[in-house]
């Protein structure tokens, strides 16, 4: 079995991180710099980092807090938020970024992640899609998750894939916050679409829910989550240590 990977997600607005439900309701938890650097010391494979009203603002990622983060973490650092062109993918990989998530930026640019795998390579590349059903469907949603584009979200995911995204977010609108438990649904029918890494996000509320999706689900290659991290729900060492004593390898 591939090492698991551990990834605690950090949502920025003005400056802040907050966290909401459903996408919405968002609440002030904390200094993201600060954040960071807790997680980067206590067992955190990975971080990302999403302005998440870049691109309903119109505007672009911030990058002062984005280069005091990469200066002081030392682990790999996923960044996104008003990704729209390659220029952008250069600037925040110019900040300390590792690797750059692209959202509405690729639904508004299609041919984006292309150039910008072709630029940078596919392992830099992040696809990160946020999807609720509607109607039955897997739909791909942009802005924040505040617009439905009306694309169904595997044959996004399948074509974006195809243009050279290295890895996949996918984010569960309708389990966002929840705590209720990763959407499995969505996630195996994204498994079974594309053979590149799968990032689980949204839904996770105790250790028992990453025992349940790596064993349901070991194609899957990270689990993401957010409030549960913040407010101490769950610490990421214990975690591993859970996950360890259930079979499922990960990086101690």
């Amino acid at each position: 079995m591939i090492t698991k990977r551990i990834i605690p997600c950090l949502d920025v607005r003005d400056g802040r991180v907050v966290k909401g439900i459903n996408f919405e309701g968002l609440q002030d938890v904390s200094s993201p710099v600060e954040l960071a650097q807790y997680y980067s010391k206590n067992g955190a494979d990975e971080l990302v980092f999403y302005d998440i009203t870049a691109s309903s603002d119109g505007r672009k990622l911030f990058t002062d807090i984005l280069c005091e983060t990469a200066r002081k973490v030392f682990i790999p650092l996923t960044v996104g938020g008003g990704i729209n062109s390659v220029e952008d993918f250069n600037r925040v990989l110019k900040c300390g970024a590792d690797k750059v998530s692209v959202n509405s930026g690729a639904i508004r640019n299609p041919g984006l992640i292309y150039e910008a795998a072709k630029l940078y390579g596919d392992q830099c590349v992040v696809l990160s899609v946020d999807v609720k059903r509607v109607g039955g469907e897997f739909k791909v949603f942009a802005k924040g998750g505040r617009e439905n584009t009306g694309m169904e979200a595997i044959s996004w995911i399948k074509r974006c894939v195809e243009n050279g995204a290295g890895e996949v977010v996918v984010n569960s609108i309708d389990t966002d916050g929840v705590k209720q438990g990763f959407d499995l649904e969505m996630l195996d029918a994204v498994c079974n679409a594309v053979s590149v890494p799968v990032i689980a996000s949204g839904g996770a509320g105790c250790t028992g829910d990453f025992v349940t999706l790596f064993k349901t689900l070991p194609k899957v290659d990270a689990g993401l989550a957010a409030s549960i991290f913040h407010f101490g729900e769950v610490n990421i060492n214990e975690l591993k240590k859970e996950l360890s004593q259930n079979g499922i390898i990960t990086r101690l």
